[in-house]
């Protein structure tokens, strides 16, 4: 029971989209959840042989609560004993194939048209079984284990819901492996619970139901490492992800019953916790758009990924020279990802909601997968060099400008930076075909004003007022964008008298800059800059890694060092710049403090969805309501 509980609460904390609702006729069937920040309390129902109802209040605080002898093993026995057929799964699929309105009996049937004084539904179970006893005919085993199987999982739901209400709980988890994601099962759970309670309880499923145990005792045994210390996350290139039960959504062969064959965890190296500036934490979302829910969006990001996959292949191999097997394992990367994408057109909810942020994530565990930790390490690497050089001229040009020019300057500074993003193709085409690109040649790309989303005026307007105490900057790309974009505008803070937090990425993605890299960029800087010198020398600019290797943010998984800081130093003013992690990620983000996400739209079919043009320009300043 405690090897359950352990594992039960470990996949609830660290896998964001562990758990689900069902809903019969939507498209698709699941509707995940984001995990709320504190899941406790809740009641953990466990199907088994039996059925064991647990109330689980803290980490290591539950209680058994109650249970029943009507489980798993009853469906089973019984239908062996119906049907002959000793095997689970082909009871299962003998119900799914089954009309249960054969052989029970309903509300209708016993009280004809009167059923709607009474306010129940006509199809209603009166009795399970009930037509058998009056029948003289032989019933079908398909009908015969549909009814079963409707019979114990509606008295497990209401029990749910029993205890539910009786301990005031909202949140119903079912674990075991008895619904191994069956559609039957899971919809008949949910309309028990929802009948009993009213729609006051929430039945809620969990991917990885069949192995909590398993994982419980994994943790169990590995407590000398101290497992709960370290925050972790799910591997998509070595996790097989959700299953369909539905024949036509999943042609291959699963190696066994359940909703997945595989599931990879990795330790991350720092525990992560939620921005404490987040307005809301409990109902943050970080994606923009639900690609599970948007078909169109869907079927266009999914073909973007695999149009881009020979970039991605060639940009691997030549990032390591002098590797013998580089080319064999790029061809594995190859293979590997493309597969993935290829389940995702069928099962959109492998890994949960499907968004941008996941298909980027599975793009970088796949490539890590084949030893590609950084492919654009070199390229990042050349970009930091030619950026310091031009320097001291951007700066030189900048402190000549009068206060009001430079503000706009600083500004367009950082999103002509933003455009020196590998992963876009718009921009990887003109940097490959065109290596004299640079800083200057950016500014002509962007839109003029007005911009797409605008609301410079009122950021210029806030300048004129007292300075923010510290601001917590989220920055993007190496190269250009952070030397000549953010560490101006950086340095136009600090003269203000704002302290500067810099997070950067733990790990590589991309050429996005990681945290080591911006130690040096930094070092480098202050050689060349006083303002920069002393703020590094006196903590006023502080660097700081985000906990993450993404080009996306999750503002509920950061660096928990991080987080400790920004409410130490009470950050005022969160900046977020650039498409993965202001446009994809927190666009509707709402915080407790200012913030400014800025990005140029840096491909075609999002510019133009969201009513721009290529190389539109997002300046969007929120400030928290009163």
């Amino acid at each position: 029971m405690t090897c359950l509980i352990k594992g039960c609460n470990f996949v609830l904390k660290n896998i964001p989209h562990e758990a689900f609702v069902y809903q019969k006729d939507s498209d698709p069937e699941f509707r995940f959840q984001t995990n709320h920040p504190n899941i406790f309390p809740y009641l953990l129902v466990n199907i088994g042989s039996g059925v064991s109802i647990v109330k689980v209040e803290t980490e290591d605080r539950f209680e058994w609560i109650g249970g029943s002898s009507i489980g798993g093993g009853t469906f089973w026995g019984l239908g062996a004993l119906l049907t002959k057929t000793k095997k689970f799964d082909e009871l299962l699929h003998l119900a799914s194939k089954g009309q249960h309105t054969n052989v029970d009996m309903l509300v209708q049937d016993i009280y004809g048209g009167a059923h709607q004084t009474l306010g129940l539904s006509g199809n209603l179970i009166a009795s399970s079984f009930g037509k058998s006893a009056t029948a003289d005919r032989d019933f079908s085993k398909e009908d015969m284990a549909k009814s079963l199987l409707h019979m114990i999982s509606n008295d497990i739901g209401q029990l749910a819901c029993l205890y539910a209400k009786l301990h005031c709980l909202d949140r119903v988890y079912f674990g075991g492996f008895f619904i191994r994601g069956h559609p039957v099962t899971m919809r008949t759970i949910t309309y028990s619970i929802n009948f009993f309670s009213k729609g006051e309880v929430q039945a809620l499923f969990l991917r990885h139901e069949g192995y909590l145990g398993a994982i419980g005792a994994f943790l169990k045994g590995a407590e000398q490492d101290n497992p709960n210390q370290y925050s972790w996350g799910e591997n998509y290139a070595g996790s097989s992800g959700l299953m369909s039960s539905s024949p036509e959504l999943c042609p291959t062969q699963r190696a066994r019953s359940g909703t997945f064959d595989l599931l990879e965890m990795d330790r991350l190296e720092r525990p992560l916790v939620n921005l404490p500036l987040l307005l809301d934490p409990s109902s943050y979302v970080p994606d923009t758009v639900d690609l599970t829910d948007d078909s169109l969006a869907r079927k266009y990001w999914l073909t973007c990924f695999e149009e881009a996959l020979d970039g991605v292949v060639k940009r691997a191999v030549a990032s390591q020279p002098g590797s013998v097997d580089a080319a064999e394992r790029a061809e594995k990367f190859r293979q590997k990802y493309w597969s993935k994408l290829q389940t995702l057109r069928h099962q959109p909810f492998a890994y949960g909601t499907l968004t941008v942020r996941s298909l980027l994530d599975t793009r970088e565990h796949c490539l890590n997968e084949f030893n590609f930790p950084d492919p654009y390490s070199k390229v990042k690497q050349k970009e930091n060099g030619v950026a310091l050089k031009c320097f001291p001229r951007v700066i030189r040009g900048l402190d000549a400008l009068g206060w009001e020019d430079r503000q706009l300057a600083l500004v367009k500074g950082l999103l002509a930076g933003n455009v020196f993003d590998w992963g876009a193709k718009a921009v990887s085409d003109v940097l490959e075909s065109d290596p004299q690109f640079g800083f200057e040649e950016a500014k002509m790309k962007l839109q003029e004003r007005p911009w797409l989303v605008d609301s410079y005026s009122k950021w210029l307007q806030r300048l004129k007022g007292p300075p923010h105490k510290c601001a917590l900057i989220f920055a993007d790309n190496s190269g250009i964008d952070v030397i000549l974009g953010v560490f101006p505008f950086v340095r136009e803070l600090l003269s203000r008298g704002t302290e500067v937090i810099l997070a950067c990425n733990s790990g590589p993605a991309l050429n996005d800059v990681t945290y080591c890299e911006s130690l040096i960029v930094a070092e480098r800087i202050a050689a060349m800059d006083p303002v920069v010198h002393s703020a590094l020398r006196e903590e006023r600019l502080l660097l700081m890694q985000t906990g993450s290797s993404s080009p996306c943010l999750d503002l509920s998984r950061l660096d928990k060092g991080l987080a400790v800081l920004v409410r130490e130093r009470g950050a005022d003013l969160v900046v977020i710049e650039g498409m993965g992690r202001a446009v994809h990620t927190n666009y509707h983000a709402a915080l407790r403090c200012e913030s400014l996400k800025l990005a140029v739209i840096k491909n075609s079919w999002l510019a133009e969805r969201l009513g721009g043009r290529l190389f539109s320009v997002i300046f969007k300043y929120e400030v928290p309501a009163e």
